[in-house]
């Protein structure tokens, strides 16, 4: 969710000055609320809506994760050189068009990393968005009991899996990023 939250707010604000000026401080601005004071307003919010579950620590975890994708991707999709974007206008290309054919393919390089980071943020928030719901499951519960009765063993088991989960996951996007930008690397040493 915090990925595709993050790239529609990227397309927009590449594609309007004004969607810029009026999203972007807004965008930073959201990160500096710590997500310890936003989760519980968060959880009762949605709560009070009806949804339960994981939803809501869905919501929070996309809170953390949206912003590096939506930065790197502002980046990235402004990365296309002037002559290159010259000549998508000589060809006609529409605004779809060049987004689609020059803007996304050039973007690879910066949403790859800029997801690695949006998995650690994502992670951080799933387990803080558990904290204040008195969960059961899930490895923020494990945390906070583990803390209510002093078992620095379940602490520590916890965070020993937070580190492995994150881990595997960015290492999952790892292997989807070497999947997608060695084909184009290759392309590229190819024809020099």
């Amino acid at each position: 969710m915090g990925t595709v939250l993050g790239l529609l707010l990227a397309v927009l604000i590449v594609h309007s000055r004004t969607l810029e000026r009026a999203l972007l401080p807004w965008i930073v601005a959201s990160q500096t609320v710590p997500v310890l004071a936003i989760a519980p307003i968060v959880l009762i919010v949605l709560g009070s809506l009806g949804f339960t579950g994981t939803l809501p620590k869905a919501v929070i975890a996309m809170y953390l994760c949206f912003f590096p994708v939506t930065v790197a991707m502002v980046q990235g999709l402004r990365a296309p050189q002037l002559i290159e974007n010259e000549l998508m206008h000589t060809y006609a290309a529409t605004r779809a068009q060049t987004l689609w054919w020059l803007r996304l393919p050039a973007s690879l390089p910066f949403l790859f990393p800029a997801l690695r980071v949006g998995i650690a943020a994502g992670l951080v928030g799933a387990i803080v968005a558990e904290l204040p719901t008195g969960a059961q499951a899930g490895l923020g519960a494990r945390l906070l009991t583990g803390s209510y009765y002093g078992n620095t063993v379940q602490i520590w088991s916890a965070l020993v899996m937070a580190s492995v989960l994150g881990l595997a996951l960015t290492a999952a996007v790892r292997g989807v990023e070497i999947a997608a930008l060695g084909r184009r690397s290759q392309a590229a040493g190819g024809r020099a």
